[in-house]
């Protein structure tokens, strides 16, 4: 690996871009989602929870009016209300609903296919095995979206206490922002202890999740440092860092620029920069300059994977007619008014 000098003011630094970063569709999806809906009805625009997982995102969007909530009861009766791309709970849609609000579902489509497999696994009568983090909102909204027996698991150590109605009828599904390597040896376990279990085809894991961690791996064996620009609660951020550490390197999760401190690059020649789902494109930017202050840099951008995945806006967004005025609040004013 490369070799810096002690002097900051001479250091040269190779700064390597992993490919791809950042966005996936359906966080560029969902952020549209609020900014058209603002633009429709006007602010403000309630958001239960965040739209997506990073401050720089959320901050903007409440400049241009939106209000982000955590629960439905916080929005007032009848408002324009927009669910995150992590999906919520039937609880969450109906208390919606006792509100009058107009929701405009936000939930990222590989989401809602999750909530769709687990759903029919329960109607044929099978316990649903969820992989995911206890507490995240991707999983809590799962498993408030399937009728029946779902348990969630967590590590090997979980499949070994499952305790399913039928060992001969058990099914399983993941949280998106798990990747095929995060959920191979979980699935392995299920597998060897229930045989006839059911699940998804393994390309129905998240694409935006396998890519970026495909990626890091790519990276992390050309440099001396990985940066994570990402927000500590984004769970594949988090895994990022993790694949760094887990490669031998020295890994750090930041949330911008401000976050880099110049003793990280003491004896290091070389840097590698990712970025999690949620996390724009300007804030790797910023990193660099925040890196270009520190060192004479050389920066270069890995090859990679070429994304080119868009989903659909929900029809509300696209076709005005759809929209209901009678759900309006009361002396809200109308877009452009």
């Amino acid at each position: 690996m490369g070799t810096g000098t002690s002097d900051m003011g001479h250091r040269k630094l190779k700064v390597l871009l992993a490919q791809p970063r950042g966005f996936c569709a359906g966080v560029e999806r969902a952020i549209e989602i609020v900014e058209r809906a603002l633009e429709i009805h006007g602010a403000p625009v309630y958001v239960r929870h965040e739209i997506v997982h990073n401050k720089r995102v959320v901050e903007s969007l409440k400049a241009r009016g939106a209000r982000f909530v955590e629960e439905v009861d916080e929005i007032p009766l009848g408002a324009v209300s927009v669910f995150s791309a992590h999906g919520v709970a039937r609880k969450v849609e109906t208390d919606a609903s006792g509100r009058s609000l107009q929701v405009i579902d936000a939930t990222c489509p590989l989401v809602s296919k999750v909530h769709r497999e687990g759903q029919r696994y329960a109607q044929k009568g099978y316990d649903v095995v969820l992989i995911g983090h206890r507490g995240h909102p991707e999983v809590e909204g799962t498993m408030g979206q399937i009728d029946g027996a779902v348990h969630l698991v967590e590590t090997v150590e979980d499949v070994e206490r499952l305790v399913p109605h039928d060992p001969a009828k058990v099914s399983y599904v993941t949280q998106t922002t798990l990747s095929v390597d995060d959920t191979r040896g979980i699935i392995s376990a299920l597998k060897a202890r229930f045989p006839q279990i059911v699940g998804p085809d393994v390309k129905d894991i998240c694409y935006a999740t396998q890519n970026r961690q495909t990626a890091v791996r790519a990276l992390v064996g050309h440099v001396d440092l990985l940066l994570v620009v990402g927000a500590h609660n984004s769970s594949n951020s988090n895994r990022l860092r993790e694949i760094g550490e887990d490669m031998g390197r020295p890994s750090y999760l930041i949330e911008d620029a401000q976050a880099v401190r110049a003793e990280w690059l003491e004896g290091v020649g070389s840097v590698g920069i990712t970025a999690g789902a949620s996390a724009p494109e300007d804030l790797v930017q910023e990193v660099i300059s925040r890196l270009s202050e520190l060192a004479e840099i050389e920066v270069q951008a890995l090859q990679g994977v070429e994304e080119n995945i868009s989903f659909k806006l929900p029809d509300e967004l696209t076709d005005p007619t759809r929209i209901a005025p009678s759900r309006r609040v009361p002396g809200r004013m109308a877009a452009g008014a």
